[in-house]
Order: C-alpha cells, then structure tokens, then sequence
C-alpha cells in the first residue's frame, strides 16, 4: 500500500503539472471566466483543489495552514498559485514517503469542513479520497481547456507511468 499511494502523489504532481501548464495557454478572460463548472472557472477550481489539499493535510499531519471554505481564493496570481500547487504536491509526495505500513490503518478523527460532525476515517482511505478528488477536478479543468479549444492534455495514469513514472512499473 504505501509504493501504491507514494506512486499515486508522484502522478498527482506530474499531472497538476500538466493541467497548469494547459491553464497558463488561455488567456486571463477565459482562465477566469465561469465554464459551468463545479467552482465556475479554471482558476476558482484551481484554488480549490489547494484549498482542499491543505484542509486534508493539515488533517493529516497536524501542520500546515487550512481554509475553513472551500471556494476560498487564495492566490489570485497564476504564477503564485502554481508555486503553491508545487509545494502542496511536494508535500503530499514527503508524506507518503514517510508512512510506514501500519500508518495507513491508522484512523484520523476529524471535523469535516461542509458537515460540522466530527468524523474517523483510516489514513488510506483519507489519501484515496484526495488522490481522487484531485482527478475529478482535473477532469473538469480539462473539460474546459478543451471547450476553449485548447489541445487535449494527456492525464492519464498509464501515459504517466510509461513516461515520467516508468520507476513506478518494475
């Protein structure tokens, strides 16, 4: 369990990183514009998923800074939203490079954000969860780089690990 959540935070990085760099081609009307989406705009669904990483983290480890909403914005500037995504991915790879096997039984009791009733759920759980949520989201931005007629990026996880991630398939 932990090589499989480890190589899923290494995918999780390698495709932010793809999504932001099909989000740094639009232009700032259409980046910020709604698209329907669950958070309206790339941007809006971007900080999102910052939003949520942190909440989870924070959960988590103990440490880090946590919004209590989820539609928070809290980066307006693309650059230093991206710089923020790399340090959350960052840290969800040291994470899961430090669990030992019996970390992912551990249960984390906890007050969850939009029902205000705390909660236990086992670690492995909460981190599929995350690497989950991150692929719905992406899913969406995607849905919009495409309407705007911008190429279609490949996310997914077996181009990844016949790429970059080729270390995870021996």
């Amino acid at each position: 369990m932990q090589r499989h959540f480890q190589m899923l935070a290494d995918y999780n990085h390698w495709a932010n990183n793809r999504v932001y760099d099909g989000c740094a081609a639009l232009s700032k009307e259409d980046y910020r514009a709604d698209r329907g989406a669950f958070f309206g705009s790339a941007h809006r669904t971007l900080n999102h998923l910052l939003v949520a990483d942190r909440i989870w983290l924070r959960r988590i480890t103990g440490s880090g800074t946590a919004p209590m909403e989820l539609n928070v914005i809290l980066f307006e500037d693309f650059a230093e939203l991206r710089a923020a995504r790399k340090a959350e991915d960052d840290r969800f790879v040291a994470l899961t490079k430090s669990l030992s096997p019996q970390d992912f039984e551990r249960a984390v009791t906890y007050t969850p954000v939009s029902n205000p009733v705390p909660v236990t759920d086992p670690l492995a759980g909460m981190l599929a969860h995350v690497f989950n949520h991150q692929t719905h989201h992406r899913g969406q931005i995607h849905t919009i780089l495409t309407s705007l007629g911008q190429p279609s990026i490949v996310l997914d996880m077996i181009a990844f690990l016949r790429t970059d991630g080729k270390h995870w398939m021996s």
